[in-house]
Protein backbone atom coordinates (compact mmCIF):
# COMPACT_ATOMS: atom_id res chain seq x y z
CA UNK A 1 0.00 0.00 0.00
CA UNK A 2 1.54 3.62 -0.81
CA UNK A 3 0.41 5.81 2.15
CA UNK A 4 0.85 9.82 2.72
CA UNK A 5 0.73 10.77 6.30
CA UNK A 6 -0.03 14.13 7.25
CA UNK A 7 1.21 14.69 10.55
CA UNK A 8 2.78 18.32 10.95
CA UNK A 9 1.32 20.48 13.20
CA UNK A 10 1.50 23.65 15.05
CA UNK A 11 0.13 25.07 17.62
CA UNK A 12 0.52 29.06 18.86
CA UNK A 13 -1.71 28.52 22.06
CA UNK A 14 -3.65 31.52 21.03
CA UNK A 15 -7.68 33.00 21.89
CA UNK A 16 -9.05 34.51 19.03
CA UNK A 17 -9.42 37.75 20.88
CA UNK A 18 -5.25 38.26 22.23
CA UNK A 19 -3.27 40.11 20.50
CA UNK A 20 -1.84 38.51 17.30
CA UNK A 21 -4.20 36.12 17.31
CA UNK A 22 -4.63 36.84 13.33
CA UNK A 23 -0.75 36.11 12.86
CA UNK A 24 -1.19 32.68 15.26
CA UNK A 25 -4.11 31.55 12.82
CA UNK A 26 -2.48 31.84 10.01
CA UNK A 27 0.59 30.05 11.10
CA UNK A 28 -1.85 27.08 12.40
CA UNK A 29 -3.71 27.23 9.24
CA UNK A 30 -0.37 27.12 6.69
CA UNK A 31 0.62 24.28 8.90
CA UNK A 32 -2.21 22.65 9.78
CA UNK A 33 -4.32 23.23 6.90
CA UNK A 34 -2.54 23.96 3.72
CA UNK A 35 0.14 21.31 4.32
CA UNK A 36 -2.03 18.77 4.65
CA UNK A 37 -3.67 19.96 1.39
CA UNK A 38 -0.62 20.83 -0.40
CA UNK A 39 0.30 17.49 0.09
CA UNK A 40 -2.65 16.03 -0.98
CA UNK A 41 -2.99 17.50 -3.77
CA UNK A 42 0.75 16.62 -5.04
CA UNK A 43 0.36 13.17 -4.09
CA UNK A 44 -3.15 11.85 -4.79
CA UNK A 45 -2.02 11.20 -8.68
CA UNK A 46 1.04 9.18 -7.67
CA UNK A 47 -1.30 7.00 -5.04
CA UNK A 48 -4.31 6.63 -8.03
CA UNK A 49 -1.12 5.46 -10.59
CA UNK A 50 -0.38 2.95 -8.04
CA UNK A 51 -3.63 1.43 -7.36
CA UNK A 52 -5.49 3.95 -4.79
CA UNK A 53 -3.20 3.78 -0.95
CA UNK A 54 -4.20 6.29 1.56
CA UNK A 55 -4.19 8.82 3.38
CA UNK A 56 -4.27 9.63 7.01
CA UNK A 57 -4.66 13.18 8.16
CA UNK A 58 -3.31 13.57 11.93
CA UNK A 59 -6.03 15.72 13.74
CA UNK A 60 -6.97 16.33 17.11
CA UNK A 61 -9.86 16.49 19.84
CA UNK A 62 -9.70 20.11 19.39
CA UNK A 63 -11.22 19.58 16.03
CA UNK A 64 -14.42 19.51 17.44
CA UNK A 65 -14.28 21.74 20.32
CA UNK A 66 -12.59 25.20 20.75
CA UNK A 67 -11.09 26.12 23.92
CA UNK A 68 -9.93 29.53 24.45
CA UNK A 69 -6.74 28.70 25.49
CA UNK A 70 -6.16 27.31 21.53
CA UNK A 71 -8.78 29.00 19.89
CA UNK A 72 -6.88 29.48 16.79
CA UNK A 73 -5.44 25.94 16.94
CA UNK A 74 -8.70 24.21 16.75
CA UNK A 75 -10.05 26.36 14.27
CA UNK A 76 -7.37 25.18 12.02
CA UNK A 77 -7.62 21.48 13.00
CA UNK A 78 -11.74 22.20 12.18
CA UNK A 79 -10.43 23.36 8.58
CA UNK A 80 -8.49 19.87 8.64
CA UNK A 81 -10.62 17.58 9.47
CA UNK A 82 -13.32 19.48 6.65
CA UNK A 83 -10.33 18.45 4.36
CA UNK A 84 -9.83 15.11 6.00
CA UNK A 85 -13.61 14.45 4.70
CA UNK A 86 -14.08 16.08 1.55
CA UNK A 87 -10.75 14.78 0.34
CA UNK A 88 -12.35 11.16 1.45
CA UNK A 89 -15.50 12.14 -1.01
CA UNK A 90 -13.16 13.07 -4.18
CA UNK A 91 -10.52 10.48 -3.72
CA UNK A 92 -12.94 7.51 -3.11
CA UNK A 93 -13.57 7.12 -7.11
CA UNK A 94 -9.84 6.44 -7.39
CA UNK A 95 -9.56 4.04 -4.54
CA UNK A 96 -7.60 6.23 -2.27
CA UNK A 97 -8.81 5.83 1.29
CA UNK A 98 -8.73 8.44 3.57
CA UNK A 99 -8.72 8.31 7.52
CA UNK A 100 -8.62 10.97 10.10
CA UNK A 101 -7.02 10.04 13.34
CA UNK A 102 -8.46 12.44 16.34
CA UNK A 103 -6.26 12.26 19.50
CA UNK A 104 -6.26 14.57 23.14
CA UNK A 105 -2.30 14.72 23.59
CA UNK A 106 0.33 12.44 22.14
CA UNK A 107 3.46 12.15 24.00
CA UNK A 108 5.28 14.45 22.10
CA UNK A 109 7.33 17.70 22.10
CA UNK A 110 4.08 19.75 21.22
CA UNK A 111 1.98 18.27 24.42
CA UNK A 112 5.12 18.61 27.01
CA UNK A 113 3.43 20.99 28.70
CA UNK A 114 0.19 20.01 29.19
CA UNK A 115 -0.83 18.16 32.28
CA UNK A 116 -2.63 14.98 32.18
CA UNK A 117 -2.28 11.69 30.02
CA UNK A 118 -0.84 10.92 26.97
CA UNK A 119 -1.11 8.71 24.04
CA UNK A 120 1.66 7.00 23.40
CA UNK A 121 2.99 7.58 19.67
CA UNK A 122 3.73 3.96 19.04
CA UNK A 123 -0.34 2.96 20.14
CA UNK A 124 -1.41 5.94 18.24
CA UNK A 125 0.33 4.16 15.31
CA UNK A 126 -1.24 1.04 15.88
CA UNK A 127 -4.70 1.87 16.03
CA UNK A 128 -3.55 3.67 12.49
CA UNK A 129 -2.80 0.97 10.50
CA UNK A 130 -5.38 -1.30 12.13
CA UNK A 131 -8.14 1.65 10.70
CA UNK A 132 -5.95 1.14 7.72
CA UNK A 133 -6.34 -2.32 6.92
CA UNK A 134 -9.58 -2.58 8.11
CA UNK A 135 -11.16 -0.07 5.94
CA UNK A 136 -12.31 2.04 8.31
CA UNK A 137 -12.43 6.06 7.82
CA UNK A 138 -11.32 7.40 11.59
CA UNK A 139 -9.23 6.51 14.59
CA UNK A 140 -10.18 7.87 18.05
CA UNK A 141 -7.20 7.46 19.48
CA UNK A 142 -7.64 8.18 23.40
CA UNK A 143 -10.66 7.54 25.71
CA UNK A 144 -11.27 11.44 25.74
CA UNK A 145 -11.69 11.77 22.19
CA UNK A 146 -14.12 9.28 22.18
CA UNK A 147 -16.24 10.72 24.95
CA UNK A 148 -16.07 13.97 23.01
CA UNK A 149 -17.13 12.28 19.52
CA UNK A 150 -19.90 10.85 21.39
CA UNK A 151 -21.09 13.87 23.17
CA UNK A 152 -21.59 16.19 20.49
CA UNK A 153 -24.89 15.08 19.74
CA UNK A 154 -25.71 15.41 23.58
CA UNK A 155 -27.62 18.23 25.05
CA UNK A 156 -26.45 20.40 25.79
CA UNK A 157 -23.52 19.65 23.32
CA UNK A 158 -20.05 18.92 25.04
CA UNK A 159 -18.74 21.96 22.40
CA UNK A 160 -20.39 24.33 24.60
CA UNK A 161 -18.61 23.89 27.85
CA UNK A 162 -15.20 23.07 29.09
CA UNK A 163 -14.09 19.51 28.53
CA UNK A 164 -12.52 18.03 31.55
Amino acid sequence: MTLLINNAGIGRSSSFLAAGSADAARAELETNFFGPLALSQAFAPILKANGGGAIVNVLSVLSWLNLSAAATYSASKSAAWSLTNGLRNELRAQGTQVVGVHVAFTDTDMARTVPGPKAEPQDVARQTLAALEAGQDEVLADGLTRNVKQGLSAQPGVYLGQVG
